[in-house]
């Protein structure tokens, strides 16, 4: 019996929408399965009460920590995926992240391929994503093959003087990339309106290049494409053999159906992914689908991350300030040869935000403050954020266990975070000498908790050896022949870049291996 489609995707995020735009001209019949919904269009997708303190766009469902302990994940399901609510920024990794690291805590692994194998989907990429940047700037960023394929951002006053001192001090800021529907020269030609709502928040005018708005919506018309939402795929089940995927088990709209096709590829994020397959274990994948090798779901990475506030007496009046990077310290520095991290711009910080992004001891206090009392110390801050790469550990995984998702996660390589947030203090300081000698300028900071899933990756490796690997080199898994998975899940290591630019550019290449076949 013919097959209902030649190729399902389950998740429309940053690999899953990619990778269905990638084959949606060739004419074969794509169903892709999306379990939340397409995001409304709604004014609260501007409310920082409602985007932070609320978090009206996070899934409800319940995860578990490694002491049984519930948390809410900051993640959310809906036509498009995470693109929806992240800040659109858009970098490659460097060259060298592709090779073995050596870290003051241990080894980022070498992946299968290098970064000549993907620059030219880092160039597509980046054209399909609307990506904004400035070649020649950044003094870590790898070789490229063309300019970026739109001017970079401008700097509003504020960062520009930012940007200045940075340079007067010794470092090399640049045009942080973004992927932004942005015409400065003619803004009618646009849809972005460069408002303080960007980083984290839905866009309400689709001025963020995302999965729904770049990839899904312009194919959705074809007559091939067919996308169901509110459908929940529960379980893949093989053939008796256990060598390919027979049937994909979906809940749409609260009802149980079973659905075929020749290739199925799995594109839920890392974390759902893992857990999918886990899920779907069986007599021939006793401990889940495609985990001969025991790593599905290991090797959980995130970033180390943390946001830090810089408070100073005078007003920032700037619109849309996340427009600074800085790679100075992605390999360390003299007095530290190991790998530090990126920093770059947040979006604005909101009053409203403030009692939901401090840190633990503040934030009670905040949320006593008179709204306009939060207001002036919002007017006068200016928001970084600082990642550094967190290694492959197999103990950091996801684990399905009655029902239950746990995310068994210990943070590494935290002696390289501390000094580049201690590190770049002492450098605001030198920026904003005048400022730092009153008492009002301080810097509180957030260590990124457990919840907070948005650079995730690592839970299904790709790699030669199906022994210590999930999938090959085309993302393709070892075990089951005609079951990809086409996410973060497949990254080796996490290098201190966004990943969401090398998810894109990774699901163009496994595209292009599902066309040629």
């Amino acid at each position: 019996m013919a097959a209902d489609y030649d190729i399902i995707i389950i998740g429309t995020g940053a690999g899953g929408s990619t990778l269905a735009h990638r084959l949606a001209p060739s004419g074969k019949r794509i169903l892709i399965l999306e379990r939340g919904d397409f995001l409304p269009r709604e004014k609260e997708n501007w409310s920082a009460l409602e985007v932070y303190q609320k978090e009206r766009y996070h899934t409800d469902e319940l995860w578990f920590d490694s002491k049984n302990q519930s948390f809410r994940p900051a993640t959310t399901y809906c036509v498009g995926g995470n693109t929806k609510v992240y800040g659109a920024a858009l970098l490659r990794l460097r060259d060298r992240d592709f090779a073995e690291v050596v870290h003051q805590d241990g080894i980022s692994p070498a992946w299968v391929l290098n970064y000549t194998d993907f620059e030219p989907y880092y160039q597509q990429a980046e054209a399909l994503f609307d990506v904004h940047g400035e070649a020649g700037t950044d003094p870590t960023e790898p070789p490229r093959s063309a300019p970026y394929p739109f001017p970079a951002i401008s700097h509003e006053p504020r960062m520009q003087q930012l940007a200045n001192g940075l340079t007067q001090v010794g470092l090399h800021p640049f045009h942080l990339p973004l992927g932004l529907k942005l015409n400065e020269v003619d803004k009618t030609l646009g849809n972005c309106l460069r408002c303080n709502t960007c980083d984290g928040f839905p866009c309400l005018t689709q001025g963020k290049a995302d999965g729904e708005v770049n990839c899904i919506q312009p194919i959705r018309h074809q007559s091939n494409i067919t996308l169901l939402t509110q459908a929940k795929v529960t379980r893949l089940l093989t053939n008796p053999a256990g060598t390919e995927v027979e049937r994909v088990e979906v809940e749409i709209r609260g009802e149980l159906q079973t659905l075929t096709a020749g290739i199925v590829v799995v594109a839920c994020g890392a974390i759902n992914s893992a857990a999918l397959l886990l899920r779907s274990a069986n007599d021939r994948h006793p401990h889940g689908l495609a985990n001969r090798s025991g790593q599905v779901g290991r090797n959980l990475m995130k970033h180390i991350c943390t946001a830090l506030v810089q408070l100073n007496i005078t007003p920032n009046h700037d619109v849309y300030q996340k427009t600074i990077a800085i790679s100075d310290f992605y390999w360390g520095e003299p007095e530290f040869p190991y790998p530090m991290g990126l920093i770059q711009n947040t979006g604005n910080v909101l009053a409203d935000m403030l009692p939901a992004e401090a840190p633990k001891l503040l934030a009670p206090l905040l949320k006593l403050r008179p709204e306009a009392e939060l207001k002036v110390f919002a007017d006068r801050a200016v928001g970084w954020w600082l990642q550094t790469e967190d290694l492959p550990n197999p103990e950091n995984r996801v684990l399905v266990e009655g029902g239950k998702l746990i995310l068994a996660y210990q943070p590494n390589n935290l002696a390289a975070a501390d000094r580049l947030v201690k590190r770049w203090i002492e450098v605001l300081k030198q920026v904003d000498q005048a400022e730092h000698t009153i008492p009002f300028s301080i810097y509180p900071r957030n260590f990124i908790p457990l919840q907070a899933v948005g650079h995730q990756c690592g839970t299904c490796r790709f790699g030669d050896d199906p022994t210590t690997s999930v999938l090959d080199r085309d993302c393709r898994t070892h075990d089951i022949d005609n079951l990809y998975v086409v996410d973060g899940s497949f990254f080796p290591s996490s290098a201190a870049v966004n990943p969401t630019l090398t998810i894109v550019a990774n699901a163009l290449r496994v595209g292009d291996r599902l066309l040629s076949s």
